[in-house]
């Protein structure tokens, strides 16, 4: 199925529908500030569907995405001075830090490595809004089978994943065709010093000056 989210009506006639099936175990494709994404609840079920829709590898865990600073932090997860300072500086929008905590509520398949859990408040009006009222994240990797390029819009995604959508395990939000944005910069937080892992959307100068005598 493919519904759209071009308006705030759109996001309530689709809301019922994705919290339904999101209920189920099904997963979501829907747009994001940067690219479309593929998604599910954090469920441990939902998550290995997930991986095996992407074909990604269990090493790498998918982010999250959050409507507010408030949902990461109700899911336990903790923001340092540094951290608190990049997301007042940059959330909502295409920053995705990596925080510590979150023990006992998300489960240990989202973190990476460093024993942390990538988080981005989305800056894509719609789909935040969308988020607050299932009232809990969503899981997010890019739309896409490892080393391809991400589908710009709702017509791609349904040429990738054509079987999992006729099965009514993908539901697909139609927001548009995207433009050519860079990926979101992400920023580990899980020590006191900050550490830039990945320059996307946003720039490590532009980062520096957000943190202060925290920056490296």
């Amino acid at each position: 199925m493919i519904l759209p989210l071009r308006s705030d009506a759109d996001v309530e006639r689709a809301l019922p529908i994705v919290r339904a099936h999101l209920g189920q175990g099904g997963l979501l494709a829907y747009p994001t500030e940067t690219v479309y994404g593929l998604g599910s609840t954090v469920d441990p079920s939902a998550l290995a569907a997930l991986a095996r829709l992407k074909g990604r590898v269990k090493e790498k865990p998918f982010l999250l995405l959050v409507a507010d600073l408030a949902m990461a932090e109700g899911a336990g997860l903790v923001f340092n001075p540094s951290a608190a300072a990049l997301a007042r500086a940059f959330w909502p929008g295409p920053l995705t830090v990596v925080l510590p905590g979150g023990e006992g509520r998300l489960p240990d398949m989202l973190r990476g490595p460093e024993g942390g859990i990538a988080v981005r408040h989305t800056g894509h009006r719609l789909m935040a809004r969308l988020i607050a009222g299932l009232g809990y994240p969503l899981t997010s990797t890019s739309a896409n089978r490892p080393g391809e390029p991400p589908a710009p819009g709702a017509d791609g995604i349904a040429g990738i994943f054509q079987e999992a959508i006729a099965e009514q395990r993908l539901l697909v939000l139609d927001g548009g065709v995207l433009g050519n944005v860079p990926p979101s910069t992400v920023v580990d937080c899980t020590q006191p010093m900050p550490k830039l892992i990945r320059e996307g959307a946003l720039p490590r100068a532009e980062l520096r000056q957000a943190v202060g005598l925290l920056a490296p």
